[in-house]
């Protein structure tokens, strides 16, 4: 690792501005070659609980800071991580694999949640309502609700963090959170630039160790903690909110997908290809928004399969540091066997192998084309967080819209069509809290992240963000 790469992060948890060590330690692995990258101190209950007393000790200096000083510290937050953003993708890269050109993209992005919410710090505002009698007047005010707790994944160790992030701290909220054990360092990274930045000790906090159920079961217990928001599996997401009902804290989740891909007859075909190659292999297909079920309508299948056949043997897999990669490895050995064996039980249900599909144990996974899928398969049912897609065929828009909405899922769905009657109906009848109409790509720190159904509840980002992270407080003046 270069050294300019490890000057930006510390081996172990950033508490209250200070950076904690310990004996107890685990290692950093570079997911392409697999070796250790950094050997990183693993903390406890006890340091959890510390980040949170830190947090809950600065919650009143920093939700009494004015909006604008907020916003200024977090636009120089902003700021130094785009300085730094070349060395912050390498980071990225060597602990969580993607490759290069999508780091620097999701540095951008993570970035972008910060400037974002920068900006919005000095818009929160409230209301001035009519009062019953001319002696009183009411007022609405919108406060921070306190210190946050957070759990984010390891696919977007940058953005995901951010997001929840910049969105507390503009709100006047005190943040900690614990990053995903497989790629720590992007977030320790943020810390480091955060406190250049000169945010205050103890208002961001990041507690890294092994032990995720120890560690989650303190942020989602302690009534020290306000809100809890988290990002990963539907299944988790369901314990962790189970957890928080115990101290009623705000809970927001971000969970699992299932995606659907619609191409109806009278669509643009490539640029429908397009947007399969973004939506569906960005980070190897390990996106909770990516396209998990492409529905294509019986007269286009042909000629969109081959089209994307066409695109997909251009994709290059190897090391995100090797130049022309676009495929880089999946998150460990484990996650591609689960890719592997859903591709095996499609085929062995009748599903047709175009291309891929070859699996050598490692942590790479081919990206892979399966045809003649039909709804009952486990693949349909299952979010595949691979490079693999998956076709099915319909006959008219009640059909496609019903094997769409066939999920207990409902994050994130793509369709494309010129007709613009159709494109009102099927958004208005897609079960899924964002839609891309002839568009691959959604993500938007000014649009509402979020989904319905088993992928959770809340929005980060946009100006709805901040919802989460204030409560209303109304005020009522008599005596006037």
């Amino acid at each position: 690792m270069k050294e300019n790469v490890a000057a930006l992060f510390q081996p172990g948890s950033f508490i209250n501005g200070q950076w904690l060590s310990g004996d107890d330690r685990f290692a950093v692995i570079n997911k392409a070659t697999g070796e250790t990258l950094a050997e990183v101190a693993s903390a406890g209950a006890t340091e959890m609980q510390q980040a949170i007393d830190a947090a809950k000790q600065a919650f009143a200096g920093w939700s009494a800071t004015p909006a604008v000083t907020r916003g200024q510290l977090l636009r120089k937050w902003f700021t130094l991580m785009t300085e730094r953003s070349d060395e912050l993708a390498e980071l990225l890269t060597l602990e969580q694999g993607k490759p290069l050109a999508e780091a620097k993209g999701e540095i951008a992005y993570g970035a972008g949640y910060i400037e974002w919410f920068a900006e919005e710090a000095r818009r929160i505002d409230g209301d001035v309502l009519p009062a019953n009698s001319a002696a009183q007047r009411i007022y609405v005010t919108r406060q921070p609700v306190g210190v946050v707790g957070a759990i984010t994944p390891w696919n977007f160790p940058n953005a995901m963090i951010t997001r929840k992030a910049a969105a507390a701290l503009a709100a006047g909220c005190t943040f900690v959170v614990k990053p995903a054990s497989e790629t720590p360092l992007s977030a320790l990274a943020l810390a480091a630039l955060a406190k250049e930045a000169g945010i205050p000790d103890g208002v961001i906090n990041v507690v890294v160790g092994t032990s995720s159920r120890e560690l989650g079961g303190v942020l989602t217990q302690s009534p020290d903690v306000a809100k809890f928001s988290f990002t990963g599996s539907t299944q988790v997401g369901k314990v962790l909110t189970a957890d928080c009902t115990s101290t009623m804290k705000r809970v927001s989740m971000e969970l699992g997908g299932n995606a659907p891909f619609i191409v109806f007859d009278d669509a643009d075909i490539d640029a429908a290809v397009a947007g399969a190659m973004v939506s569906k292999f960005r980070n190897a297909g390990q996106t909770c928004v990516c396209a998990n079920r492409f529905i294509i309508h019986e007269d286009v299948q042909a000629e969109f399969v081959e089209k994307l056949l066409a695109k997909v043997a251009d994709l290059k897999v190897g090391n995100g540091m090797d130049e022309g990669t676009t495929i880089g490895p999946l998150i460990n050995e484990g996650a591609a066997k689960n890719v592997h064996q859903l591709v095996c039980a499609a085929t062995a249900q009748g599903a047709v192998l175009n291309t891929g599909g070859e699996w050598d144990g490692a942590s790479f996974y081919p990206p892979t084309v399966l045809t003649n899928v039909t709804p009952e398969m486990d693949i349909v049912s299952e979010e595949i967080f691979g490079p693999v897609v998956t076709v099915l065929t319909f006959k008219d828009d009640a059909e496609a819209i019903a094997l769409a909405n066939a999920t207990e899922y409902g994050l994130a769905s793509y369709f494309y069509s010129q007709n613009i009657s159709r494109i009102h109906r099927v958004a208005d009848a897609l079960q899924f809290g964002m839609v891309g109409i002839n568009e691959g790509a959604i993500s938007n720190p000014a649009a509402p992240f979020g989904g319905v159904k088993e992928s959770g509840y809340g929005r980060e980002g946009s100006k709805y963000g901040l919802d989460d992270y204030s409560f209303i407080q109304y005020r009522c003046l008599g005596g006037i």
